[in-house]
């Protein structure tokens, strides 16, 4: 490397965090955005993509936490106050069939050959600005509310020294636990607080030096003889290479009993939540899509998945819309690409799904959606860092999304929380898993 090229990429890293500090302060609205509109929805509109930038579009939202019995904003007739505050962490949530709710309070593993070079670098100190950067707690924390008022009041440690869990699943009296690198399973007998048994690993899952996007989410099926795995990609667009991606950008089906998994469906970047719709029986997943296209591209989305079926990613996006970054192209693949069903607007980072099959809420929320959007970084406008609904009817979206939880960014567009996991707990009200404001929220209507 040259002197001068040395200085380019050095002042370019230098103009990425100055321009990524400046948008974090002046970059805060996110109540109408027509963008998101018109990028949301069954037939989201599709720009063209922006031609690659030197310096992509960088606005993170610095992470501050909540002051003292702040919380966020709840949609006209909902009300929401803390379930449980002071975790460390809390990405996913689990209810377990007597109204205990577990929380597997997790970051990312290390991960030595992911962001590498200058732009690597400046993404770790930008994700560690967002509240991505603090050690895992590798764990998961049982909450009991016992007295039925809406606040845990006993909390314990059920799980502990796990590798960056995320998904659970409970099936009959084994709990499997999906770590960064493995499908796992414990013994669960109903009421207890803690597990001290050792885990017995059922799957090992991609992981590796890499592990980009790490999470895993499990989901088994309605008679638990079989396991579904969520796995993300190992890249944005497959630039470290397709043999690094064996396996990822996928759902897993796994043999509870003997371990043997198979691709379900691939080309998802990064499937997160999982959940079966109750109308249809068909398995839904929430899929983080790729960036560095520009601010209106690419749509995150919810779809239903098919058996075998493909859906784009690194080659097409939302159906056939060819992405020239993928090499080398693959024309057949393309070719096979199912359009997704709901498009949840662009950098959301759509991460949280579950349906809503309760009494609590009103009638009009029976059977559809709740998705907990994580927020942007690569939009110039922020996008996400809100819960939001879309209704079904006869087991398909219908209708436009709603926001049910908002105010996660403060007027100065700071990061007070940021919503990851959702679950119905067992009265019927919402939660919602924040991960930066350290809380578990709980949403039910207004009284």
């Amino acid at each position: 490397m040259t002197r001068t090229s040395h200085r380019l990429l050095t002042g370019c890293g230098l103009a990425l965090l100055t321009l990524a500090t400046l948008d974090a302060c002046a970059q805060h609205a996110q109540q109408t955005d027509p963008g998101i509109a018109a990028g949301s929805g069954p037939d989201p509109v599709l720009p063209e993509p922006e031609k690659k930038r030197l310096i992509p579009t960088v606005n993170t939202a610095k992470a501050i936490g909540w002051s003292e019995n702040a919380k966020p904003t709840a949609a006209e007739g909902l009300r929401v106050e803390a379930f449980a505050r002071g975790l460390s962490h809390p990405r996913w949530l689990y209810v377990l069939p007597n109204g205990d709710v577990l929380v597997a309070e997790s970051n990312a593993p290390p991960k030595p050959g992911d962001n590498k070079g200058l732009k690597g670098k400046v993404m770790k100190s930008l994700m560690k600005s967002a509240g991505a950067g603090v050690p895992s707690a590798n764990r998961i924390t049982l909450l009991r509310d016992s007295d039925g008022d809406g606040v845990a009041e006993r909390r314990t440690v059920f799980l502990q020294n796990l590798n960056s869990p995320f998904g659970m699943a409970l099936v009959d009296d084994a709990l499997y636990v999906a770590n960064a690198d493995a499908l796992v399973k414990f013994p669960y007998r109903a009421g207890e607080t803690t597990i001290a048994a050792s885990p017995t690993k059922v799957a090992d899952l991609p992981g590796g030096p890499i592990n980009h996007h790490w999470t895993k989410n499990v989901i088994a099926s309605g008679d638990g003889g079989e396991l579904y795995v969520t796995v993300g990609s190992n890249s944005n667009v497959g630039e470290n290479g397709m043999d690094a991606e064996a396996d990822r950008a996928a759902i897993l089906r796994v043999d509870p009993k003997t371990g043997a998994r198979r691709v379900f469906a691939s080309g998802l970047r990064n499937p997160n939540g999982l959940a079966w719709q109750p109308q249809s029986g068909a398995l839904w997943t929430a899929v983080n899509e790729r960036d560095e296209l520009g601010d209106d591209l690419v749509p995150d989305y919810m779809t239903s998945v098919r058996d075998g079926g493909f859906y784009g990613w690194p080659y097409s996006y939302y159906g056939q819309h060819v992405d020239a970054r993928a090499q080398p192209p693959r024309p057949d693949l393309v070719a096979k690409a199912i359009k997704p069903d709901y498009a949840l607007g662009s950098h959301t980072a759509s991460l949280g799904l579950v349906f809503y099959t309760e009494k609590l809420f009103p009638a009009r929320y029976a059977n559809g959606a709740f998705v907990g959007q994580h927020g942007s970084w690569n939009r110039k406008t922020p996008s996400g860092y809100k819960v939001v609904f879309v209704p079904f009817a006869d087991g398909k979206p219908n209708g436009p999304m709603e926001d049910v939880l908002t105010g996660f960014l403060d007027a100065k567009g700071r990061a007070q929380g940021r919503p990851v996991g959702v679950a119905v707990d067992k009265q019927g009200a919402l939660l919602v898993a924040d991960d930066v404001g350290d809380t578990v929220w709980r949403v039910t209507p207004a009284r």
